[in-house]
């Protein structure tokens, strides 16, 4: 049984949330959010409370159960605080500017990279640390897949640890090569 699936998902004021048929509507003073779930699981709202069972006892049930009501109760928090990732970009030269719609990466390439940001996500550079890059929107999915895109064009390297990583990302240096023993 998932412990997860049973868990009660309270409801913000300002927060409306629709149910027809299989699509879940939420609606927040950040936005709106959809998302289809499985007909195997049933969705019930009563004061303010939405709570997630399951139709049968079949294995894909059991896997669906904890799925969907971790996906409404994270378009829920999207709709009211939102979700940040924060990437730190280290390197000599290696830097980033928000244009617009577009972010453009100068990761020691030739040229630089521009990177179109979809429609709900926003980037901008930390003003304390000019190293800092955050990511954020309404949509947890499409705000980690943006971030990992963004680090995959310079992952953290292992000698001197240059690259784009998550903050607080722990990345194992190796050591250089040593000089020889001149037998």
């Amino acid at each position: 049984m998932s412990r997860i699936g049973k868990l009660p998902i309270e409801i913000p004021a300002g927060v409306t949330i629709d149910i027809n048929g299989e699509i879940v509507t939420v609606k927040g003073p950040k936005g709106e959010l959809s998302e289809r779930i499985h007909p195997n699981i049933a969705i019930k709202i009563e004061d303010n409370v939405l709570t997630c069972s399951k139709s049968d006892e079949t294995k894909l049930s059991k896997s669906l159960f904890g799925l969907s009501r971790s996906l409404i109760a994270n378009m829920v928090e999207g709709v009211t605080k939102g979700f940040t990732k924060r990437l730190e970009i280290i390197g000599v030269g290696y830097k980033a500017n928000v244009q617009g719609s577009k972010l453009v990466l100068n990761l020691g390439f030739s040229h630089p990279i521009d990177f179109p940001l979809p429609a709900g996500i926003t980037c901008e550079m930390d003003k304390d640390k000019k190293n800092i890059l955050s990511v954020s929107g309404i949509d947890k999915q499409l705000v980690g897949e943006i971030s990992a895109k963004i680090r995959a064009y310079r992952k953290p390297e292992p000698y001197k640890g240059k690259g784009i990583r998550y903050e607080g990302e722990h990345i194992t240096r190796k050591a250089g090569k040593t000089a020889g023993k001149g037998e």
